[in-house]
Order: structure tokens, then sequence, then C-alpha cells
């Protein structure tokens, strides 16, 4: 994390976001909180164009619609010939055979850098059989095996596996690393998983992909946490943006609870 904020501001960089409306504007504030630029360009015919000057590229699939999904074909492909670090966000692959297997097709491209989902997701994309309700993950699903499912994901797909969960994971084939930060609060705010990924992929613009992930799950627990408040979800929300907007490393790293377990461990 060091000098992570810094970097961020003084890059500055362009975050191609291609993500659902109902977390659109949240993403993009989350992204100017962390002192880069958003850019939510969804259109088939102009997606390959600032693809190739982002910083970096975030695919959610959210809400999904044939344009955003030829829109993500093509921005992936940019991606991938101009060497853009991306962040595919694999909502609803739990509960949608029509997303699993989109995700499917993107990750066959070799362009993903960080896979993101929550336990269910992850789950998912690990195991075909696998079926949930909804975008929620399923509370049933234990961490330990999570673990197992997202290094297995990590070796497969060549990339960083971010699943998140009341105990966050991060899996980059080396080791594992759970950050244990946040609050209940962050779930009752619809998008607040939509804008973990956009502050992964402001963090990947400016740092390689384990430390992006394991810095984004602790800044946007930590910033959770000092955002409760018993005035109810607006005010939470509120709170998130401000926070968003000034942390600091020290206040950071100073709440951080992240445990590193290398392969030998697991």
């Amino acid at each position: 994390m060091k000098d992570l904020r810094q970097m961020i501001r003084r890059k500055q960089a362009l975050i191609h976001c291609i993500t659902n409306p109902i977390s659109m504007t949240q993403c993009a504030n989350a992204v100017l909180a962390m002192g880069a630029r958003p850019m939510m360009a969804e259109h088939p015919e102009e997606v390959e164009e600032i693809t190739a000057t982002a910083g970096a590229l975030l695919l959610n699939l959210g809400n999904i619609s044939d344009v955003r999904m030829e829109a993500m074909r093509r921005s992936l492909k940019t991606a991938k010939e101009y060497q853009i670090p991306v962040v595919l966000d694999a909502v609803g692959v739990a509960c949608s055979a029509l997303r699993r297997n989109f995700a499917m097709e993107l990750l066959a491209e070799e362009a993903v850098t960080v896979i993101k989902g929550n336990y269910s997701e992850i789950t998912a994309l690990y195991d075909s059989n696998y079926h949930s309700s909804g975008v929620d993950a399923d509370k049933a699903l234990c961490i330990d095996r999570t673990a197992e499912r997202a290094m297995a994901l990590s070796e497969k797909y060549h990339a960083v596996i971010l699943a998140s969960g009341a105990k966050d994971l991060v899996a980059d084939r080396k080791q594992l690393c759970v950050v244990n930060c946040g609050t209940p609060q962050l779930a009752n705010i619809t998008g607040t998983g939509c804008m973990l990924g956009a502050v992964c992929a402001s963090c990947l613009a400016s740092e390689d992909a384990a430390e992006a992930a394991v810095d984004a799950c602790m800044i946007m627990g930590i910033c959770g946490e000092l955002s409760e408040t018993e005035q109810g979800s607006g005010s939470f929300l509120k709170n998130l943006l401000d926070q968003l907007s000034t942390w600091s490393e020290e206040a950071i790293l100073s709440r951080a609870k992240v445990e590193v377990r290398t392969i030998e461990k697991l």
C-alpha cells in the first residue's frame, strides 16, 4: 500500500467501467473518491477506442444486456491487445446460466487480471453444478472451502481471485490473504459490492493485481467500519463516500486485519 493514495491521485488513470445501471453512479463516485477518473461508456461502437486509453478496465455482469455483453467482448480484446489490467466482477453467475456462460467466455480470452465475486459466485465459477438464489452470497458456504476454490480458480485462469464476504479472500496461486475488515451495514446498501470492484480497478491501475485486491478490500472494509451510523442507510452511504474520499494509509493500516496463508499452510 506504500504511497498508494498519492500514486492514484498523481496518475489520475482513466478507469473504464462497463457496469450495470443499478450501481453505475456509485461506482463512478467510488472511482472519483479514490482519485482516479471514471468513464462509464458501454456503446459497442466506442468502447474499444475508450478502453485503449484506460489505466484499467472493469467488467461488471450485473443486470446484463445484449449491448453490454458485446461491449465487454470488444473492450476485453482491446485490453488484451494493449495489456491493460482487467477486473471481471462476476455478479449473478451463481443464479444465471447466461451470466455464468458469458463469464466463462470472457475468461477464455485469458485477459482477466482479477476475478471478483462473492462466495457463491466464486463457487459457481469453480463448480458448474452449483446454483443459488439471487445475487447474495449463500451464508452456508464456509471460508475454508471457498478458499480452496479460489486457489484452484487462480491456478486455472492465472488470475487473482477476490472472493468477497464477511471475510474477504484474495488468492494469487502463491498465497491466500484473508481480509477481516468491514461492517454488516455495507450489505444494506445496493451496489457496495460493485463499488469494491471499482475501488479494486482504481488500485489496479497503480499496483500489481494481488496488492490491488487486498488493498481494495482493506480500504472498502475499513471505510465501511468508519461510516457506521444509527441514522439509516442514506447517512451510511454519505459517510462511506466521505471516507473513500479522505482515507489515509495510516488509518487503513492501523485498523487492518489481514492473515496471510502460504500454500503450505492451506
